[in-house]
């Protein structure tokens, strides 16, 4: 097999040169890392025709056919209704078609392009990389399986992925047809485990659950009730009947925050269920690193923005982690409002910092931002939802995990100074109702060491907050910081800082395997060497120490 040279933007999975499919060449693993290690050859079999496959990237050196036990213990639709009975659908149409007929809004269609809101006419040459995305609720009223493929290809060719949900074991698993047959490719468990974790399927599904990077208003990328992506008028996908079909986005955001909740309760069910906590620390990494992002933008279209119109609300993740902070049950009771920028500081800056997208396969560019202005990382809902759930249980204090995310609130993503905590979280068997008291004590006993400014000093002055104080002080340094901030942003240089400080935000995620296609971000002028910045309490920017 030659040695893959592209990688099939919409999963970072390679694609091979001579007529294999992307799936394929991820099976065969020509450059995944793992026990073979990155760029050799582990002469992996064919996969025949008829069999389900086992090939978990980093932890199995080639695929193998399941076993009769091992495909019993797979209690998802997949499994149990086609696999078990040697139905091996290989396109779309095909695995719809071998489905029990859906009920009544039990299959939502969804559709996702980078390029989808780039008039066809002005760009003939760009690869618009359309994917459907099908909710389906197959064995009850929730939906339990998330099917991914490309809605502008050959069914016959293009990726075909499939989370299913097993109610048995609480678990998704992760299939993927590689012609002329399907390869389980792992279950959420596969995700947080040091082989697997950032291999395969998780270098995005991450911490085991379903994916939307783009889960609020407006939907960028997506078909919504915000915005239509664009078809020249005779593309031929109009004829598809799943086109025909579709759903907005908003619709899907609240299929995958429930489905994010189910998978991170029954994690939580599992690893506290003897009342001891084996490895800590993948709970508490959701607290004090960030394992994922999700992208926030404005609502605006950027090409409506003029020098006098309307004051622009950036997104509310890029001040703080508003959702976590502000929502239940954490629920600070902050008053201040959002900053508005002045709409001419944004016009400026596309020019100051010659703001383009750019798609460098097709050679595509144009002036200009995203479609929908400022987009930005922000705190991944996976992430807070296992904090929140944490909470919610009683593992961990409310106490302890504001304080947590105080430490440096103003940075709610990529934060070193909160990550720099993860040291005083057990790494061993730990009991549960000890976890949050042994972590605390450890971070107060080293800020005794320490200068008040550094991470662990801050996290013990805001522990020593009186019991009921605590709440409103908080509350009033958030209140504090916005107020300031809503001021700066109001001044050209205020506003050029928080440019540099999204783009800086944005350079780390172009660095996570999340970030597939070039045109889910700007480009700019920022030179890419430029330091990692952070925002402070007084809401100036300066370089993360």
């Amino acid at each position: 097999m030659d040695k893959p040279r592209e990688r099939r933007r919409a999963t970072a999975w390679a694609r091979a040169t001579l007529g294999q499919s992307a799936g394929e060449a991820a099976v065969q693993g020509a450059d995944a890392p793992g026990p073979a290690g990155p760029g050799s050859a582990p002469h992996l079999p064919v996969v025949a025709a008829g069999r389900l496959y086992r090939y978990v990237s980093g932890i199995d050196r080639e695929a193998r056919p399941m076993t009769a036990q091992e495909l019993a213990a797979l209690g998802d639709p997949m499994a149990t209704l086609l696999f078990r009975h040697d139905r091996f659908p290989l396109t779309l149409p095909d695995l719809l078609a071998s489905l029990p007929p859906p009920a009544t809004a039990a299959q939502q269609v969804y559709l996702i392009g980078e390029a989808g809101q780039v008039p066809p006419a002005t760009a003939p040459g760009l690869h618009r990389d359309l994917r459907f995305a099908i909710a389906r609720a197959v064995q009850g009223r929730d939906t339990d399986l998330l099917i991914s493929t490309g809605a502008d290809a050959d069914p016959a060719t293009t990726f075909l992925q499939v989370a299913a949900w097993d109610p048995t074991a609480r678990v998704f698993n992760y299939y993927m047809r590689i012609t002329p047959g399907w390869v389980w490719t792992g279950n959420s468990w596969s995700a947080l485990e040091p082989g697997s974790r950032g291999n395969g399927c998780f270098d995005s599904h991450v911490n085991g659950s379903v994916v939307m990077k783009e889960l609020k208003q407006p939907w960028s990328n997506w078909q919504s009730q915000a915005a239509t992506i664009q078809l020249a008028p005779d593309d031929p996908l109009r004829a598809n009947p799943l086109y025909q079909q579709l759903s907005g986005a908003e619709n899907l955001e609240l299929t995958v925050r429930a489905l994010v909740g189910r998978w991170t309760a029954a994690r939580l069910a599992a690893v506290t269920a003897t009342g001891t906590i084996e490895h800590p620390d993948r709970l508490l990494r959701h607290l004090f690193t960030t394992t994922s992002v999700n992208l926030a933008s404005t609502a605006t279209q950027s090409s409506t923005i003029t020098p006098t119109g309307a004051d622009l609300p950036l997104p509310a993740g890029f001040w703080l982690n508003t959702d976590l902070l502000l929502g239940a049950p954490l629920a600070l009771p902050v008053t201040a409002g959002l900053p508005l920028a002045p709409a001419t500081h944004y016009i400026d800056s596309l020019t100051a910092f010659d703001f383009h997208l750019e798609e460098k396969v097709s050679g595509f560019s144009r002036p200009g931002d995203t479609f929908f202005a400022f987009v930005t990382p922000e705190a991944a809902h996976e992430d807070n939802d296992v904090v929140r759930q944490l909470v919610q249980l009683g593992i961990i204090p409310a106490k302890f995990a504001v304080c947590a995310l105080m430490v440096d609130f103003t940075d709610p993503v990529f934060s070193a100074d909160r990550a720099q905590l993860m040291a005083y979280v057990p790494t061993t068997p730990t009991p549960t109702a000890a976890l949050a008291g042994r972590i605390t004590q450890a971070i107060l006993s080293a800020a005794a060491r320490l200068p008040a400014t550094s991470p662990e000093g801050r996290f013990a002055a805001a522990w020593a907050l009186p019991g009921t104080d605590w709440p409103a002080a908080f509350a009033q340094r958030i209140d504090a910081y916005l107020t300031a901030a809503a001021a700066r942003i109001r001044t050209q240089d205020g506003f050029f800082d928080c440019v540099r400080l999204a783009e800086s935000r944005r350079r780390e995620f172009k660095g996570m395997r999340l970030n597939e296609f070039d045109l889910t971000l700007p480009v700019t002028n920022i030179p890419a060497a430029e330091p990692r910045l952070a925002m402070l309490e007084d809401a100036t920017v300066i370089p993360q120490p």
